[in-house]
């Protein structure tokens, strides 16, 4: 179905024997900001990806924490690294205020795939939305661990709501070496109040760093149902700000598993980048994230393998 080498910049894989998720385990509730997560909570492993993703020429993969309990993290990244056919890069998770980040950063870069580092950040005041129950993103203690990124030359997935954007713009914009890609188009919420304008202007304010990228990934989580026709301006405007050099195309399987197939969704950003020349699809496909997570993957087309 494609024959350009897609490098899947988000992927999830878990074991649900191995290690515990607690968002993962009953009782599943239809009010989070995803809705209930109960038909994905089964284990997923590689073969499970392949089987999802066999129309599609993937070439590389970027494994981001997938939740698992704080205290299974280091354990995860080491499962992860010895897991067949695992991931071509690893985005551990680390909480940034936690006391001992240094140690914990340590722990996860004893690991030869590991990039970077996601710690989820959203906040919002409406429960059914918010990740979190306050914003540690204007804690020192947070921002003295964001700082330690660099040291350990590691790269920052940033998941957090639009409102949060401009406070950590602030932080970013302290530290140009550390590479942060936000993640599923910035997480806009449609219902807020000027909730659009919020999201273009927090985007654009962190794209006016050079070290930031972007995600095309997790529309399902802006909104159910959707499609390509829905999506379309949505992710155009977020390539506008951040040009087709600093965008990437991501499943976020099996969690956007949630809100339609594999095939309907790399399909549905397929038919929305079409009009961009073939070298700014390879970009957006695979060569960006390569790049990004400084995989050094060899990208062939399947044609010519």
């Amino acid at each position: 179905m494609h024959n350009i080498p897609f490098v899947d910049a988000h992927v999830h894989f878990w074991d649900l024997a191995r290690h515990r998720y607690p968002w993962l385990t009953q009782p599943f509730s239809a009010d989070g900001p995803g809705g209930s997560v109960e038909r994905i909570a089964k284990t997923y492993l590689p073969a499970n990806y392949r089987g999802d993703a066999a129309r599609w020429h993937v070439a590389g993969t970027v494994h981001v924490e997938a939740g698992a309990d704080p205290i299974d993290a280091v354990a995860e990244t080491e499962w992860l690294q010895r897991l067949a056919d695992g991931p071509d890069g690893i985005v551990a998770f680390a909480a940034l205020d936690d006391p001992d980040i240094g140690s914990i950063l340590a722990a996860h870069t004893g690991h030869r795939h590991v990039r970077g580092i996601r710690h989820i950040l959203n906040w919002h005041e409406s429960p059914k939305l918010t990740y979190t129950p306050r914003d540690v993103t204007v804690d020192p203690a947070w921002q003295r661990g964001f700082a330690l990124l660099s040291r350990f030359d590691l790269s920052f997935d940033l998941q957090a709501y639009p409102n949060q954007f401009a406070a950590l713009a602030s932080t970013i914009a302290r530290h140009p070496d550390v590479s942060v890609i936000v993640n599923h188009l910035g997480m806009p919420v449609p219902d807020d109040p000027d909730g659009r304008a919020i999201w273009s202007a927090g985007l654009r304010r962190l794209a006016e760093m050079p070290n930031v990228a972007i995600k095309i990934s997790g529309f399902g989580f802006v909104q159910r149902p959707w499609t390509a026709s829905v999506a379309r301006p949505w992710i155009l405007e977020a390539i506008d700000i951040f040009g087709t050099d600093r965008a990437c195309v991501a499943s976020d399987f099996p969690t956007d598993g949630l809100f339609g197939t594999f095939d309907d969704t790399l399909g549905a950003y397929a038919t929305i980048i079409a009009p961009f020349s073939e070298s700014e699809r390879r970009a957006l496909w695979g060569g960006n994230a390569n790049r990004i997570y400084r995989l050094g993957l060899e990208l062939k087309d399947r044609d010519n393998e």
